[in-house]
């Protein structure tokens, strides 16, 4: 656990800080959450509801928002869904979910609609406020200005801009799905572990491996052709997954009996 000098000093130069959204309807774990932010540097805005956090979100765009999943009336998943929707090819909010504990269907739902991490109560203010910096550390990471744009199988990535786009039509990635993206096309044809992805991809040494799972598979909808049968993002049973660089070993077939087909027509 880390100690309270760690999580209340003020951000030293490096740090990363910026405006972050606690939303949450008891206003106990709503203070003491803000206070632990504010006084780790980040300004901090609250809201009690989902409606009164996408008006906040909509007024001044806040960097990440902590969202209670248990909200009355639109709950958590909502109020993501509708920040996603939102977006429009602007920059991606980060939202770290706040869970019930052991309540897995609740977790991969948060995921699946767009959630970049979550924490489950009850919860250490000071693990939150770790899992905030980092997910907004990896955001805002810098990149060298001379990173080559990656591409592969139809798909772009810059990461100095942070931009993809599948066959030139810009994507609407969350942190994690660029990131994940990003390092799929720099390991193309390797098989990565889930162990590993979620050590390079969300810097955790562990964690609930069905975090890579669900991220995995949103990405697979918004870069494959066919979700339901992947040929980018190949699962390799036992091992974990495998970016394709190029066409899969069925398309190669298909593609050399299709040209053996037109020699002899």
């Amino acid at each position: 656990m880390a100690s309270s000098s760690e999580t209340d000093r003020p951000p030293a130069p490096g740090d990363v800080a910026g405006r972050v959204l606690v939303v949450d309807d008891d206003p106990t774990v709503s203070e003491v959450v803000a206070g632990y932010l504010e006084r780790a540097g980040f300004t901090v805005e609250r809201a009690a509801n989902g409606p009164a956090a996408l008006a906040a979100a909509a007024g001044r765009r806040p960097d990440l928002v902590v969202l209670d999943l248990m909200l009355p009336g639109m709950d958590g998943i909502e109020v993501c869904r509708r920040l996603r929707a939102g977006e429009d090819g602007r920059r991606s909010v980060a939202v770290v979910m706040l869970t019930a504990r052991g309540d897995e269907d609740d977790r991969v739902l948060g995921l699946e609609v767009g959630a970049d991490d979550y924490v489950t109560k009850p919860f250490s203010p000071r693990e939150l406020v770790l899992r905030v910096r980092s997910v907004l550390r990896r955001a805002s990471a810098a990149t060298p200005a001379d990173e080559p744009v990656l591409a592969a199988a139809g798909l772009t990535v810059d990461p100095a801009a942070r931009r993809a786009t599948r066959d030139g039509v810009e994507l609407a990635l969350t942190l994690r799905e660029f990131d994940l993206l990003t390092y799929f096309l720099r390991h193309p044809g390797r098989v990565c572990g889930r162990e590993r992805l979620m050590r390079e991809v969300w810097g955790w040494d562990f964690g609930d491996l069905s975090t890579v799972t669900v991220h995995v598979r949103r990405l697979r909808g918004k870069i494959e052709r066919d979700p339901a049968d992947p040929r980018l993002i190949r699962t390799v049973w036992g091992a974990g997954y495998r970016f394709e660089a190029g066409p899969a070993p069925a398309d190669r077939a298909a593609a050399a009996a299709g040209t053996e087909d037109g020699g002899r027509a």
